[in-house]
């Protein structure tokens, strides 16, 4: 048995395809998944603050279904308004505090919706 009569066997190429096509798949998936716009930032004091509060109470709870003012319940329509009846200018301290399981979402709602109408001093408490 001679190994010299055998034809010399061609070496196997890898094919890159394969490889390709899953690095591009992997690219949209993480393209189409990532978040590219910017949050929304909403800036809040953490508790302090009580020393230069003055004017009437100010305080709301924020419940899963609804807002109370004061400890009276407000539609989130007219807490807006009853809040500018208790402000003398947008720069007074207004206190929030969730209640009865409320959700954050539903607390950045409530302070958005404050915001929108030029409240500027935000505390949240526990």
């Amino acid at each position: 048995m001679s190994l010299a009569l055998q034809p010399p066997r061609r070496r196997r190429v890898m094919s890159l395809t394969p490889m390709i096509d899953v690095v591009f798949l992997l690219l949209v998936f993480f393209m189409l998944a990532a978040r590219f716009d910017q949050t929304a930032v909403l800036p809040v004091a953490l508790g302090g603050g009580a020393s230069d509060y003055s004017g009437p109470p100010r305080l709301i709870d924020v419940t899963p279904g609804g807002v109370r003012l004061n400890g009276v319940a407000t539609e989130d329509a007219d807490l807006v308004a009853a809040v500018l009846l208790l402000v003398e200018t947008s720069n007074d301290l207004v206190i929030l505090r969730a209640r009865d399981g409320a959700d954050v979402q539903r607390l950045v709602d409530v302070m958005g919706l404050l915001r929108e109408t030029g409240l500027s001093r935000l505390t949240l408490v526990e």
